[in-house]
């Protein structure tokens, strides 16, 4: 009697458990070196009260209030915990007052987060960061199946929930994905001015098509595509952002942002993910940044995987925004020619290969 053949969705289903369980093997055995320690210039303005006594003390677990201090939040996870570190390197490598930092974590609420924190911790003795979980569940529920399986995981919906998550003395944060490097100070990039009522800034490219990250569902109903009537709506990448979390709050950008999502998962109205949910709500009311602070697209084509140049102009930040990974081409021994501009933050500690 001949065996029964496995049901090819059990199979399919089979090798991306083994794929993924392999890959965070993989990720969770990354080991890293120590980066140098970075202090603040003379001109830097303290963080402390002249009668704190805990001047001296760096406590990665208290959250200091105060207006001299830049609040940086990533997201952190196994998969691209090297970019991370990378990422967080170069923001403390290029600022004049780099402990006046805080960065903010946010995780996966089932991601190893003792590992997580021991890693960045390690790797950053001195550096001042608290981690943050979010609720994988509750996020999955309102996330749509998007063109990019990459795209559908909650922790890329993190930034949605800053305002959330911060202490409410953090009044303004810098969110920065964790495939880029900054080459310039962050200061000057959390010191952009948001005017008298926009939530967050952004580089905006309006040479791009914005009417493609919308389906003909939404285009063809007036109900839906007024919503941009009389708004200049432009593109922007969600992965370099100000945002005002006090104005965030206030206007309840939360709730707004997850009522296009639970209408999108009714009537499909965009196809990528956490990207379009941010255009509906802030496209159009957002300040103005240089695009020298987000030189994105270093990722390649998303189609053919080409190679892309930076974009004319001065650079303060570069982003390998879409499938490439710097990291991955170096290893592949494929690299695109600005790959290299990223190797000198790679903090990943490789093992020495003895010769036989």
């Amino acid at each position: 009697m001949a065996r029964p053949s496995t049901p090819p969705l059990l199979f399919l289903s089979l090798s991306l458990f083994i794929f993924f369980f392999t890959f965070t093997l993989a990720a969770a055995s990354q080991q890293f070196r120590e980066a140098p320690e970075f202090y603040n210039s003379p001109e830097c303005p303290s963080i402390f009260n002249d009668d704190d006594d805990d001047v001296h003390v760096h406590d990665s677990n208290t959250t200091v209030c105060s207006d001299h201090i830049v609040h940086v939040a990533m997201t952190l996870d196994a998969a691209y915990l090297r970019g991370s570190v990378a990422a967080i390197l170069s923001v403390l490598q290029h600022s004049s007052c780099p402990q006046n930092i805080d960065f903010h974590f946010v995780t996966s609420a089932s991601a190893d987060t003792d590992y997580l924190r021991r890693t960045i911790a390690n790797s950053f003795p001195y550096l001042r960061f608290h981690l943050y979980r979010i609720d994988d569940a509750a996020v999955s529920g309102l996330i749509s199946t998007s063109i990019r399986a990459a795209l559908d995981c909650p922790l890329n919906y993190a930034r949605n929930y800053l305002a959330n998550l911060l202490p409410l003395c953090v009044r303004r944060v810098v969110y920065l994905d964790s495939d880029l490097i900054l080459v310039d100070d962050i200061a000057k990039l959390a010191a952009t001015p948001l005017g008298n009522d926009a939530v967050l800034a952004a580089p905006e490219y309006c040479n791009a098509n914005f009417t493609s990250y919308f389906t003909l569902t939404f285009w063809s109903n007036p109900a839906l595509s007024l919503t941009f009537a009389g708004r200049k709506a432009c593109y922007f990448n969600t992965g370099v952002m100000v945002i005002d979390l006090e104005r965030w709050r206030e206007g309840d950008y939360t709730t707004k942002i997850e009522e296009w999502m639970e209408l999108q998962k009714r009537m499909r109205i965009y196809e990528l993910g956490s990207l379009p949910p941010f255009l509906l709500v802030f496209a159009g009311n957002i300040a103005p940044v240089d695009h020298r602070w987000n030189q994105h697209g270093l990722g390649g084509d998303n189609f053919r995987g080409l190679c892309r140049d930076l974009h004319p102009g001065p650079v303060s930040l570069l982003h390998w925004s879409g499938k490439g990974k710097p990291w991955a081409r170096l290893d592949a021994n494929r690299p695109c020619p600005l790959d290299a501009l990223w190797a000198p933050y790679d903090l990943l500690q490789t093992p020495f290969i003895l010769d036989s």
